[in-house]
């Protein structure tokens, strides 16, 4: 296994080898960045493979750029089963021909005795609408690519024997409470209350695989944009969400763990059912990260120049922001139900230039399905970033402005009330495809039947956010359910939701006898 950077690697078997999630591109408005730098590996040999993974459409996943230029068309995509054919529809439009269509959680075999499975999860919340796991097998030997996905449970991959190699997420991949207009100090506590929950999810996750060495990666981003450089975590800052690998490998270290690998771009390791050899392209990984501030000021200079074409390429000053909102909203807004109930009220885009002045507020209104100017109505959310960054997403017709401006960083954001799920979901569908998608899955959800008893409490077994089994993820203190799988609240007494708008849940007391229907 070659780490290639970030979430991506290159795998290689005596029946293949397997290129998985190259990024090497900045992403997101040029926010985001991977570190250590890849860009110098040699890539013409990397891209040479059988095989290409791309787990989801998360643009620090799927490199455009980088796999038109350096994979080989002659790659057969292992493509996750998705609901939408977005992900294939956009590697062929790169160039690539040969598909290999899996079954979400079914094992295939591939020439040469390679086993691959890929477990897709589909929720409107996963992801781009979707993100996977590669779980990869050779002559007894199995890893798990898990990257960023994040399952209800592991079970299906520990049923196929045990897993050798287990490369997963621990670091910060939100914007989260970075643009919160809050007072610092709230910021501080909710990142670190945020990244103390990353951490309890990994070590979860790693409790329940036992895998014999653990892999961080799919993080963190770095950000060299002098606009972003204070949330690199080089700053002391305990509420800073983007640890690196180092600071895994210490936090692991408090719970016990022994057995992490960091693999740097151009780390090699070598696994066998009994061992893993790993050597680095540096004579001291610690000594690397304890340099990190040097390594980041020299690689945000030799990025300097992407920067700024980047942003000079931004401005489309001949496009009417409000028609085109109006033109690419409202359709959407008259088609949707279950999502436009779910946010209940207006949300407000505050468009500046780049001194930051205000220059146009631009209001959603989701009750009357309509976009308009904004008056002073009262909103449950509001956005506040530059008119130019609206400009390029409406031209390059963009479906997903979650992924591409709310992960760049580049905004603000405050709102009135709990988070609200349905808000980021809806920017996140703006195409008819992605829009009915999601529409019919909520409309799918049902409270199922199973209760569970807990802490005095009886309650379903299913988390209502995204079904998670609340006999492994919940915990229950005095009449408060928490479901740490997404850190998710309850107050038990209500049914009601602490952390989002809508998604209740059915409990009472335990033993308390079911009331009879009034008269």
């Amino acid at each position: 296994m070659t780490g290639t950077g970030h979430a991506s690697m290159r795998i290689d078997t005596a029946a293949g080898s397997i290129l998985c999630d190259p990024w090497v591109n900045p992403a997101y408005f040029a926010s985001w960045f991977p570190f250590p730098d890849n860009s110098q590996l040699d890539w013409e040999h990397l891209g040479d493979v059988d095989y290409l993974y791309v787990s989801h459409l998360h643009r620090d996943h799927f490199d455009a750029a980088h796999l038109k230029r350096f994979v080989s068309k002659k790659a057969t995509v292992l493509l996750p089963e998705y609901p939408t054919s977005q992900l294939e529809d956009e590697l062929r439009a790169l160039g690539f021909t040969k598909f290999f269509k899996t079954v979400s959680d079914e094992v295939h075999e591939l020439d040469g005795g390679l086993k691959v499975m890929i477990q897709a999860l589909i929720s409107p919340t996963d992801g781009p609408i979707g993100d996977s796991s590669l779980w990869v097998e050779h002559d007894g030997v199995r890893v798990l690519n898990q990257n960023d996905a994040r399952p209800t449970d592991l079970i299906r991959f520990t049923e196929l024997g045990h897993v050798h190699a287990h490369m997963l997420q621990f670091s910060g991949a939100i914007w989260y409470p970075m643009v919160y207009e809050l007072p610092q100090a709230a910021k501080t506590a909710f990142g670190k209350q945020k990244r103390e929950r990353q951490y309890d999810r990994t070590w979860r996750y790693i409790d329940d695989l036992k895998a014999s060495h653990v892999f961080p990666i799919a993080g963190p981003p770095c950000f060299l944009d002098d606009e972003l450089w204070q949330f690199n975590d080089i700053h002391g800052d305990e509420g800073n969400i983007f640890p690196d690998q180092s600071d895994f490998i210490r936090e692991y270290a408090k719970v016990g763990g022994t057995n992490g690998v960091v693999l740097l771009p151009g780390s090699v390791s070598t696994l066998t059912a009994d061992s893993c050899e790993t050597t680095h392209p540096v004579a001291d990984v610690d000594e690397f990260f304890a340099r990190k501030e040097e390594h980041l000021k020299a690689y945000q200079e030799r990025q300097r120049v992407v920067i700024e074409r980047e942003k000079a390429s931004w401005s489309h000053p001949e496009i009417d922001v409000l028609a085109g909102m109006k033109a690419r909203i409202e359709p959407l807004l008259e088609e949707s139900v279950r999502m436009a109930q779910g946010v209940g009220g207006p949300v407000r885009f505050d468009l500046t230039d780049p001194a930051g002045e205000l220059v146009e507020s631009i209001l959603v209104d989701f009750p009357n399905k309509e976009v308009r100017i904004a008056a002073d109505e009262k909103v449950r959310y509001r956005f506040r970033t530059e008119r130019r960054l609206i400009e390029h997403l409406l031209h390059i017709d963009e479906g997903d402005w979650v992924n591409s401006l709310f992960l760049s960083c580049r905004f603000s954001a405050a709102r009135i009330g709990q988070y609200n799920e349905f808000v980021y979901s809806f920017f996140k569908c703006l195409s008819e495809e992605r829009l009915q998608y999601a529409e019919g899955w909520y409309e799918s959800q049902r409270p199922d039947a199973e209760d569970i008893t807990v802490g005095g409490w009886s309650f379903q077994r299913r988390c209502p956010h995204l079904k998670a089994d609340l006999t492994r993820f919940g915990i229950v203190e005095g009449d408060q359910l928490t479901c740490q799988l997404h850190g998710w609240k309850w107050n038990l007494a209500t049914g009601r939701c602490l952390t989002s708008v809508g998604h209740e849940i059915r409990s009472e007391k335990a033993g308390q006898p079911e009331q009879a229907p009034a008269a």
